[in-house]
């Protein structure tokens, strides 16, 4: 299904409709401040191990990250946060960055990175903090599988090739070329691992 949804007041009973795709364990294409990427809901595993398939990526080995509605969402999925910690986050978020913590107990296992860290975004995108206010619950950030990077910004073209592989591909207009930028906080300072569309500024 190609739905189309208005970036800036979408409709609830579209946002209604993929909620309940992704509660019954379907995968969607959805747009963020960045790239348009592939996404499922944290706790239906095969719905992360059919993204994984798209991927070509064992999610056991993979460094998957999901998106949250808010810092008060995100700090359920990390250990503590001290305070300097969430000051940065708070300067940040919501924008076009990926933050590496530390996973909590709340990260399912398949989520999981062998060092037990997690990527968490809070995008700054109105139908992704919306649909993630509805769910109750953050959703899995994946970009689209491919080098060819200008082949997913147009939601049409998307759809064409993703028609047989996803069950929802949203359409809020044309998407970003950038990346997010990630940051890896899992160390005694803050370390840029990609350097995306987020400027970052050393502390």
């Amino acid at each position: 299904m190609l739905l189309h949804i208005h970036p800036d007041n979408p409709p609830a009973r579209q946002i209604k409709t993929v909620v309940e795709c992704l509660l019954d364990g379907g995968v969607i294409v959805y747009p963020t401040d960045t790239i348009y990427g592939l996404g499922c809901d944290i706790f239906q595993q095969k719905a992360i191990e059919k993204v994984a398939r798209l991927k070509q990526v064992d999610p056991a080995k993979a460094q998957l990250s999901f998106v949250c509605s808010d810092l008060s969402d995100l700090s359920k999925y990390t250990k503590s946060i001290s305070t300097p910690l969430y000051r940065m986050l708070k300067h940040y978020l919501p924008g076009p960055y990926t933050f590496i913590l530390p996973a909590s107990k709340e990260v399912p296992r398949i989520l999981k990175s062998r060092k037990d860290t997690i990527g968490l975004r809070v995008p700054d995108h109105e139908i992704v903090r919306t649909l993630l206010r509805e769910l109750q619950h953050p959703i899995l950030s994946a970009s689209l599988p491919g080098e060819m990077v200008e082949d997913y910004c147009d939601p049409e073209l998307i759809y064409r090739n993703f028609k047989d592989r996803v069950d929802i591909v949203i359409d809020a207009g044309p998407g970003g070329m950038t990346p997010s930028t990630i940051v890896d906080c899992t160390g005694p300072e803050p370390v840029v691992t990609r350097q995306g569309l987020g400027p970052w500024e050393e502390e």
